[in-house]
């Protein structure tokens, strides 16, 4: 037998958490066509020798913000260059498959923070479609990096129907034609593969412009009866709600949770936003997963996604969403005008208010609110870099830590760049959520927040610390496990035609040198979408770490350097929930 490409002497992984083995793989026509011991013909084929590293299937990554960029960077090369062979579009509620263009803009800038502006040029340049149908066709006419699947977000559904303003709006609900056109909007989607729909509750996510300006997203207005009859199509289809609660109404929770219940109906497959690590509230993480688990045993089907490292961000100035989550930040950031800002920041009054919220350390949040726990790692005053703003206010005589940090940002603005770690910075913690049932290895957020964090890696971060674990002789999960998670196991879940490298299957894979799964991998790095006016994003650079990458068989990143035709020609395309899948049974 010919093939296109040979891979040789690699430790192969199927992506099932069956035990992995040195093999030679075959690929021919775009799939997988030998797995064997023994040797193959290589005449005319490309080689890659893989001696010493593993080979395993095209990491899926459940959780991006990539709607507006794959209109005009469709390669994603960030996540194809660390082994994300399937990105999922969508999230939280967002989509840009029946939203207006300019409304698009407000609701995807301030929250994903993606500057508005370039939201807006982009979709007037790119929209051909009207429907799920035209948008399906309009990303497969694209040059694809890696595969693509999707949510409908139910924010683009009730903002394109009843209008953004009147769909955040709590006085008034959709008549009972919206709500039908919105159900028709969600089985349309449906009808083309779409894997379900993204909704959430979470308040601190606020919309950009003039018009509607702070007001939270349009599904969070959603009243119960809303939100049932868009549940019931996903429940009857056995497609997924990904959702978000209201973190500071424990009842959301607990309804989100109890959503996935199937008593007197079709059980409901939901994945909710998240199971992390948080600082502010340790014992929480402990409760998510109790929780989880007593509703699977009671017959749900419910994950909570999980960041698999630690939850790093940096900011510049007072850009930073956590500040959203309380009264005093969000008055800030609904400021756009620097000077305004500035002077809001200067006034007592407001500083009081700041305090007082800062000074608030109990009850639900997601930031821990402590400034000593805050490094900066650029300012033009060199004398603060490497500093906490609590250790600033201390050398500045005694000022409290939000005044010393005020000072810095009215002064400095943009130019004063900090950091924190808010969750998921416990290892233990962290490798026993990597086992649980319960979380499903995602929410890396690619695509979004371009100055505030980079987890484009996270998957190979997880495969580090489980080889590193081993080598310590105090292993928490088999290598082959953990392949297992970050790919078969979200492509069984979600139902689509990914996440395993056995005969017969597509030819996603990446080959990775495990010596390289190093410190690299934690460097920090920034690079410049061209496509959002050279915006210098955060990335991550670990270019020896991943040898290949293959999307449909072709070889397509590599050694930190993309094949000449990514970006020209399709590698990718969208994956149609149910079609082609396999059903899985873990070894």
């Amino acid at each position: 037998m010919h093939y296109d490409t040979v891979i040789t002497g690699g430790r192969w992984f199927d992506g099932t958490g069956a035990p992995s083995a040195r093999r030679n793989i075959g690929v021919r026509d775009g799939r997988v066509a030998t797995i064997t011991p023994e040797p193959l013909d290589t005449t005319g084929a490309e080689v890659i020798d893989a001696t010493g590293r593993w080979v395993i299937p095209g990491i899926i990554d459940i959780h991006t913000h990539y709607d507006v960029e794959i209109l005009c960077e469709p390669e994603l090369s960030e996540s194809l260059r660390h082994g994300v062979t399937t990105v999922m579009l969508g999230s939280c509620s967002l989509s840009t498959v029946y939203l207006d263009n300019v409304d698009a803009g407000d609701i995807f800038g301030r929250v994903e923070a993606i500057p508005r502006r370039y939201v807006i040029e982009h979709l007037d340049a790119a929209r051909s479609w009207t429907n799920p149908a035209e948008y399906v066709a309009e990303l497969d006419r694209r040059n694809l990096g890696p595969n693509v699947a999707a949510f409908m977000g139910h924010s683009d559904m009730r903002a394109a129907t009843m209008g953004l303003d009147r769909a955040t709006r709590k006085d008034v609900r959709p008549s009972a034609a919206e709500l039908a056109r919105m159900e028709s909007m969600l089985n349309e989607a449906l009808d083309e593969g779409f894997v379900g729909m993204s909704s959430q509750q979470l308040l601190f996510d606020k919309l950009d412009g003039d018009v509607c300006r702070s007001r939270t997203l349009p599904s969070t207005y959603a009243k119960p009866r809303e939100l049932r009859r868009l549940n019931a199509i996903l429940r009857r289809r056995n497609k997924i709600l990904q959702s978000g609660p209201d973190i500071k109404n424990p009842l959301s929770v607990v309804s989100q949770l109890a959503t996935s219940l199937g008593v007197g109906r079709p059980r409901l497959k939901t994945s909710l936003l998240s199971a992390a690590d948080i600082k502010a509230i340790p014992p929480v993480i402990h409760l998510m997963d109790r929780l989880a688990r007593v509703v699977n045993a009671l017959g749900g089907d419910f994950r909570w996604q999980h960041l698999p490292v630690p939850f790093e961000v940096y900011a510049d100035g007072i850009s930073l969403v956590v500040f959203e989550e309380f009264g005093a930040g969000a008055a800030a950031l609904h400021l756009q005008d620097e000077i305004e800002r500035n002077a809001l920041m200067r006034d007592e009054d407001y500083r009081r208010r700041f305090r007082e919220d800062y000074d608030q350390k109990f009850g639900p949040r997601v930031w821990h609110r402590d400034f000593f726990d805050a490094e900066i790692v650029a300012c033009p005053d060199q004398t603060v870099v490497g500093k906490s703003f609590g250790q600033v206010g201390l050398d500045r005589g005694g000022l409290h830590p939000v005044d010393a940090f005020l000072d810095l940002v009215v002064e400095h603005g943009e130019k004063l760049r900090w950091r924190t770690t808010i969750s998921n910075h416990r290892p233990e913690v962290l490798r026993k959520l990597a086992r649980s049932e319960t979380v499903q290895m995602g929410f890396s957020d690619a695509g979004a927040h371009l100055r505030n964090m980079a987890f484009y890696n996270s998957g190979l971060r997880l495969l580090r610390h489980v080889q590193e674990a081993e080598k310590r002789g105090s292993p928490f999960m088999s290598v082959e496990r953990a392949v297992h998670r970050l790919t078969g196991e979200l492509g069984s879940w979600y139902g689509i035609d990914a996440g395993t490298l056995r005969e017969g299957d597509r030819a996603d894979l990446v080959v990775i040198d495990p010596a390289k799964l190093d410190a690299s991998l934690d460097r920090y790095a920034e690079h410049p979408v061209q496509s959002y006016g050279g915006l210098s994003r955060m990335v991550n650079r670990n270019d020896e770490t991943v040898s290949a990458v293959l999307v449909a068989g072709r070889f397509a990143f590599g050694a930190g350097r993309p094949a000449p035709a990514l970006g020209k020609q399709k590698f990718g395309r969208f994956l149609r929930a149910g079609q082609q899948a396999r059903s899985l049974t873990p070894a």
